[in-house]
């Protein structure tokens, strides 16, 4: 498919058709790491004393300047499909009556061929809260610069751009060009001149500290590590139709760092960025034991592809079973807002082996 500015990425990137078949997937089959998310290794210190009411536990906070219920973040899962339209539409509608932040897909399409601009759109039903625009940070080195980008912010009326790292995935999608060399003074230019923050995330191998300190210093508002212990693009890219890889590639289906590990090593490194912790999290205890190994936020995709599907509705009372969940933990623990889990009590602890 022609891009329509004249410009494209020369290698393998998802087309329509390919953004189905990784639902298709992703429904049918199990598309996760066989690698754990890592927080098994931390346990919570149960408070038997928490001295709280539990209808006053409080998980509200701000999220680049406005208001939201939940640390929670619905993390990018599609677009560009007439099924992507479906799931962004339902995925919206909870997140505004839940009052959470949205992330959509890959805009590449989009930018691509305006046509597809319309399984993106979701601003109209999700007025009030924080939404993401989302773009291959590959594509900064073939052709994609700050035009494309204001472009897509503004195709969805973003809050903030989340650009992606995914040399793993590129590599098994076959790709002819790999040139992630200067990416770094790039994502600088643009966090000096988009006109909305710009946030970096991995899709799903880990952020390692080494990237979290160069993103960190180059004016990234927000990073997401997105480690290992989730859905396995490794794993989807090579059971594509068109995959050429096979079993060949499947020593790489784990591949990354386990997303607690991927945490508590980038928060060392970097103290003061916010960091989303996103890959393998499942429950309201995987997001309680996040914030208390020093994540902003929780990150969360495939358990809601399927609600999504469905409706808006099973999207929220799935949502809501998770944030009940947090809410338990968080009265089990003693904490009554998210503020506790920035507090000098030590409240988490590695499990004895």
């Amino acid at each position: 498919m022609p891009n329509k500015t004249g410009r494209r990425y020369p290698g393998k990137t998802s087309s329509p058709d390919d953004k189905g078949e990784h639902i298709r997937l992703c429904l049918e089959n199990d598309m996760e790491s066989s690698c754990s998310n890592g927080f098994e290794k931390y346990r919570l210190i149960n408070q038997p004393l928490p001295e709280i009411l539990f209808s006053s536990v409080d998980t509200s906070c701000r999220f680049l300047g406005k208001d939201i219920s939940a640390p929670f973040i619905i993390s990018p899962i599609t677009g560009g499909s007439d099924l992507s339209k479906t799931i962004n539409t339902n995925l919206a509608k909870a997140a505004q009556a839940l009052r959470l932040v949205l992330s959509v897909g890959s805009q590449r399409l989009a930018l691509e061929n305006p046509d597809l601009a319309a399984t993106y759109q979701i601003r109209q039903i999700a007025p009030d809260i924080p939404i993401i625009a989302n773009l291959g940070a590959i594509y900064l080195n073939y052709g994609y610069g700050l035009k494309d980008c204001e472009a897509a912010v503004k195709m969805i009326q973003a809050d903030a751009l989340c650009l992606y790292l995914n040399p793993m995935q590129k590599i098994l999608q076959g790709s002819p060009d790999l040139d992630f060399k200067g990416l770094v003074d790039k994502i600088a230019h643009l966090c000096r001149h988009l006109s909305v923050p710009v946030m970096v995330k991995e899709v799903g191998f880990g952020l390692s500290p080494l990237a979290a300190e160069l993103l960190a210093d180059v004016g990234v508002a927000c990073i997401d590590i997105a480690g290992a212990g989730g859905t396995s693009w490794a794993k989807i890219t090579r059971q594509m139709k068109k995959s050429i890889w096979g079993e060949t590639g499947a020593c790489f289906d784990d591949w990354g760092t386990p997303t607690a590990d991927a945490l508590v090593a980038v928060r060392k490194a970097v103290g003061s960025i916010q960091i989303v912790a996103s890959g393998g999290i499942r429950n309201g205890l995987d997001m309680a034991k996040a914030l208390a190994l020093g994540a902003d936020y929780a990150g969360m995709a495939l358990p809601l592809l399927r609600p999504a599907t469905q409706s808006a509705n099973a999207v929220k009372l799935r949502i809501e079973a998770v944030l009940r969940e947090l809410r338990i933990t968080m009265f089990c623990s003693g904490i009554r807002t998210l503020e506790g889990f920035n507090g000098d009590r030590n409240i988490i602890e590695l499990c004895h082996t």
